[in-house]
């Protein structure tokens, strides 16, 4: 697919299909539009054919005074301005109106439309990175592959000036192939998608990035180094587990670290999970999976940072050799933990990848990534991901981030009273904190691994995948949010 940003008038665009959005009752027409075609369209709405309404649409072939040969209307379901939820839904049913007329070219024009508190480059990136999105499929483990879109070529037609709609045009694309990547992986399935094939996929980025350097600690290696926590899960399975590490030199000082939870299957080990559903756990790597998407949108940008990301790939598997409950190992770090419930093990491996990338790089920043808990869904549903910090101008910086593009995550508490819970009568914790407020001990379990250095704790397992149904998928998220935070902190002076 072509990419493009236009400022040329929308009636002159000689394009298969134009998108024209409009607001509830259709009442402010663009005035951009020719005398005729807004007839035309005052003709529609007035006989009740279109009212604006979400989602509703409407086709009209061989617009009056136009050289577009298709003019699609769209309803925005709202008067006045949208809020970013609204807007990159509407570029998701624009994308699929668009997709189902059969054109090859197609231009949406922006100048209309209004999102509080954004501005004319925001929205180029923003449907630009909304419509490659929707036009992601993954089908490449069917015998017979659906017929190829039509659709070539997408113009934006925007009044932002040209240097700032190529950035933004750029920025939204090189997101949308973040979270291509980071779909393709979580979609994959898991005899497919397994820790050393994770390590493919590092080496294959630093081959196409010459910026990106990747280092593999193998588990032999993690287990001489003193990683008891995440050889106590990677152990479990006939498959070796990887600690992947990927830097990226896009400027000198200390990084900002991303670490993710890239358990590339989860039976729950001893604790074995129930069998519904249980296909789902593929994308129980969703984090990694984040990670792996958010150092392509860097790389492709260049982003002027020094970013590390720490990928710790097992699969929890019920084998003679893994980890039981009542199982007590030595962490990275020399604190001791009991395995109370060995489908608790997305902290096991996290904590020893948080506690080694702290001694060998010396982050300033580090935030983890991980579909970790249960409770979280419970907690938030699929809108938000949950957001926990030791630092309030980190967490402000994510959810703001968040707010930006869409990918909204929510601040959740960290009290020391919660720690308590974690007690163990062997150990120096217990890797579960009982029933209550289950992803806020899981946070504060990995608190303990993380006291000297500026950190935040995403938990994911709400927004990473849909479940169920003919939408299961994998969703990209938080790519937008992680990108977004990164590109903001690029910008910060020195």
């Amino acid at each position: 697919m072509e990419y493009a940003v236009s400022g040329k008038a929308a009636a002159k665009l000689k394009v298969d299909c134009l998108v024209v959005a409009l607001g509830k009752g259709a009442k402010d027409l663009p005035v951009t539009l020719p005398d005729a075609t807004r007839a035309l369209i005052n003709e529609y709405v007035k006989d009740g054919d279109f009212s604006g309404k979400k989602h509703q649409t409407l086709l009209l072939q061989r617009p009056p005074a136009m050289s577009a040969k298709r003019l699609l209307l769209v309803g925005t379901g709202v008067e006045g301005e949208l809020n970013v939820q609204a807007f990159l839904q509407l570029a998701a049913t624009v994308t699929r109106g668009v997709s189902a007329t059969g054109a090859a070219s197609a231009a949406l024009l922006l100048d209309n439309l209004a999102v509080k508190g954004q501005d004319a480059p925001w929205l180029v990136r923003e449907s630009a990175r909304a419509v490659a999105d929707t036009l992601y499929r993954f089908d490449e483990y069917r015998s017979e592959k659906p017929p190829a879109s039509r659709l070539k070529q997408w113009t934006l037609l925007s009044t932002a000036t040209p240097a700032a709609a190529k950035k933004a045009l750029n920025e939204g694309l090189a997101i949308a192939a973040g979270m291509a990547l980071a779909k393709d992986l979580g979609n994959r399935p898991p005899n497919d998608c397994y820790p050393t094939y994770l390590t493919g996929v590092a080496k294959a980025l630093a081959s196409q990035y010459p910026s990106l350097k990747v280092k593999v600690i193998s588990e032999q290696q993690a287990e001489k180094m003193g990683m008891g926590a995440f050889c106590a899960v990677a152990r479990g399975s006939e498959r070796d587990g990887q600690i992947i590490v990927m830097e990226y030199h896009g400027a000198k000082g200390d990084p900002v670290a991303l670490v993710g939870k890239g358990i590339t299957f989860d039976t729950g080990g001893i604790s074995l999970k129930p069998g519904a559903n249980m296909d789902e756990m593929k994308y129980d790597m969703g984090g990694a999976a984040s990670v792996f998407g958010t150092v392509k949108t860097v790389c492709e940008l260049g982003l002027p940072i020094h970013l590390v990301a720490v990928i710790a790939a097992a699969e929890n598997m019920p084998d003679g050799r893994a980890s039981r409950p009542g199982d007590i190992v030595t962490t990275l770090s020399k604190q001791t933990v009991e395995i109370l419930n060995t489908d608790a093990e997305g902290r096991l491996v996290l904590c020893d990848a948080l506690t080694y990338v702290q001694q060998k790089y010396k982050p300033h920043t580090v935030v983890d990534i991980a579909t970790l808990t249960g409770a979280c869904v419970v907690a938030l549903g699929s809108h938000a991901q949950a957001v926990y910090a030791n630092d309030a101008e980190l967490a402000q910086a994510l959810l703001e981030a968040g707010d930006e593009c869409g990918d909204r995550g929510w601040p959740m508490p960290l009290w020391d009273d919660y720690q308590e819970q974690l007690d163990s009568p062997f150990a120096d914790m217990a890797n579960i904190g009982g029933p209550k407020g289950g992803s806020i001990t899981a946070a504060c379990f990995l608190s303990r691994y993380t006291k000297d250095v500026s950190w935040a704790h995403l938990d994911i397992a709400g927004t990473a995948w849909i479940s169920g149904g003919k939408q299961k998928g994998a969703t990209g998220r938080p790519v937008p949010m992680l990108s977004r935070y990164l590109i903001n902190l690029a910008g910060k002076p020195a």
